[in-house]
């Protein structure tokens, strides 16, 4: 089963088809209209300008043709003309309850599952080896893993892989930085975020030094055994510092490999461009062309080697691309990566479809951008003093926030400090997620932690707050286990609610179409304030009407499943208790 509005159009289909009407035109929705209906096909005004006649008798003859299907009949309490021709529909209350009784039997909840034995991989997190992981690895981290989720929850083999910054000069700059200093001990990751800043500088001012920097790179990646070793042992640390804010955000990976997993598939990708002539030499440096003739603007070559012969994050971020077919053959690789990227994935796509490394017909490639996080001046967020702000920093301001948040809205008062500490943790992480996740993916936000920790308005704190609160009243109508309601009764007071819980396989849909979790979290928010406006309205425990009563508890269990199916898409946590 599917929601209302994926029923209507089938039925809207079939009228369109028996009139010779193009069926894609035959989608039906929410309607805009507010009282006037509650759904809208406005497929008549489409159809008239391909017949040529008025959309009005296009409707008419679409709502006659509905009108004679019997089995239609006890589907619409009215289908009528508005306007210049929309076709608005209100269905009966009977035949929302039975949508809604075997919505409620479906453990999918409407969303149909895709063919099994896809996979997708998703790149996401992206933090680099030796470096502390900062503000600007949150949307990555968080956006990806809630992406992998939703592709999990459709039915895909979905894989996260961190994909670290692990290969090139910055892991010569270290080494032979450690050279200098002539350090033989134990590494630790405080260490590491001293050495790089100063390597990297002392590298930009003196060409020598950078030359010592090529120089270890070159033997780390011709697998000279002191260096391997000893790189080794930076990542081992730097993985051990990210398992630590990734864990601590909930944020999960499948796969923890980087940059220098391609390398083994560098060399024969480079003989193999090349020998095809896709590969060519330009001013010293070996490059792949990708512009096409119809660009309307520039759109520089891919560079695979500079003309010293390092590679570049072009080179191994098309190797991965090899590596991950051979490893995986998925359907789908998404690049969960800031969209200042969008040039670089780009010419990586265009140059790996031109190589037929990613054909075209076989392999989706997908840059699902995102904008920065910014403070209040509208730049990127940093520090009161001007610095960027470490990412366990950030969580920590979050969850002293949330902490004071609580004794604000009197929650958790008889709990012991343990409780308390684990549910300030997971509203923290619910403000932090929500607020990011909340927004176009490919908007630019301002951080507001006052905002984000309210336990009041479109927040993650809200939305824990409200669910808990369903379950609380579950609880205390002893109605843990399912409801076993063997008639559904929609009253004018929960009709909207019962409306809305039909609507979650469409919102869905468009969330995994769109690669956009923005489009849960406004689902979410709205289905919290409809089922708030429906318990002030409406007697549930104190309801006399046993069918009523259970009918409305029945309403109270799908709507408390149903966020917590979209909290746990988004990363988060629900608390036992508040």
């Amino acid at each position: 089963m599917g929601s209302l509005s994926q029923e209507l159009t089938l039925i809207m289909c079939k009228a369109f088809k028996a009139l010779g009407l193009p069926t894609e035109h035959a989608r039906v929705q929410i309607s805009g209209q507010g009282q006037a209906a509650q759904f809208q096909c406005n497929g008549a005004m489409a159809c008239a300008k391909i017949a040529r006649k008025n959309p009005r008798e296009i409707a008419k003859n679409i709502i006659d043709q509905v009108n004679q299907n019997t089995d239609n009949k006890d589907i619409f309490e009215d289908i009528s003309i508005g306007g210049a021709g929309f076709i608005n529909i209100t269905l009966k209350d009977t035949y929302i309850a039975t949508h809604l009784k075997n919505l409620i039997k479906d453990v999918r909840f409407g969303i149909l599952s895709v063919e099994p034995n896809q996979t997708i991989i998703l790149d996401y997190g992206g933090p680099n080896v030796a470096k502390a992981m900062h503000v600007g690895h949150l949307r990555s981290s968080i956006i990806g893993d809630s992406l992998r989720r939703m592709c999990l929850h459709a039915g895909y083999e979905a894989i996260g892989d961190v994909h670290m910054g692990d290969w090139g000069t910055p892991m010569g700059m270290i080494l032979s930085e450690l050279d200098l200093t002539g350090f033989d001990g134990e590494i630790t990751m405080e260490m590491l975020a001293k050495i790089y800043p100063k390597a990297s500088a002392a590298c930009k001012e003196d060409k020598n030094r950078m030359a010592l920097a090529r120089e270890a790179t070159r033997k780390l990646q011709d697998g000279n055994n002191y260096y391997t070793n000893r790189w080794r042992e930076f990542i081992d640390v730097s993985i051990k510092g990210m398992k630590n804010n990734f864990d601590a955000l909930g944020v999960h990976f499948d796969e923890w490999k980087g940059e220098s997993d391609a390398h083994p598939f560098i060399k024969d990708m480079i003989e193999d461009l090349k020998s095809k002539n896709i590969a060519v030499e330009s001013e010293g440096a070996l490059i792949v062309p990708v512009a096409h003739d119809d660009d309307k603007k520039e759109l520089p070559p891919l560079i695979l080697l500079k003309s010293d012969g390092a590679v570049l994050y072009g080179t191994t971020d098309l190797a991965t691309i090899i590596e991950r077919i051979k490893s995986h053959n998925p359907i789908k690789i998404i690049y969960v990566v800031d969209q200042r990227q969008a040039l670089h994935f780009e010419q990586v796509f265009r140059a790996a479809r031109k190589s037929s490394i990613a054909p075209q017909d076989s392999i989706e490639l997908i840059h699902a951008g995102f904008g920065t996080m910014n403070g209040a001046d509208g730049k990127p967020f940093k520090t009161r003093d001007g610095g960027v702000m470490r990412l366990e920093g950030l969580i920590s301001m979050a969850i002293e926030k949330a902490q004071i948040r609580l004794d604000e809205a009197a929650l958790a008062k008889d709990m012991d400090d343990n409780e308390r500490d684990d549910i300030a943790n997971k509203v923290a992480i619910a403000a932090l997620k929500f607020a990011d996740l909340q927004n176009n993916r490919s908007a630019d936000y301002i951080f507001d932690i006052d905002r984000m920790t309210s336990f009041e308005g479109k927040t993650g704190p809200y939305l824990l707050y409200q669910t808990v609160r369903i379950k609380s009243l579950l609880k205390k109508a002893d109605a843990q286990n399912d409801i076993a309601c063997e008639e559904l009764k929609i009253t004018n007071s929960d009709r909207g609610l019962a409306l809305l819980l039909s609507e979650l396989p469409d919102h869905f849909d468009n969330a995994m179409k769109l690669y956009a979790p923005h489009i849960l979290c406004d689902y979410a928010f709205k289905l919290a304030q409809e089922f708030s406006s429906f318990y002030g309205n409406c007697h549930i425990l104190s309801e006399k009407d046993e069918i009523l009563k259970l009918s409305r508890l029945a309403l109270c269990q799908q709507t408390y499943k149903q966020l917590s199916l979209i909290l746990n898409l988004l990363g988060i946590e629900i608390p036992a208790r508040m």
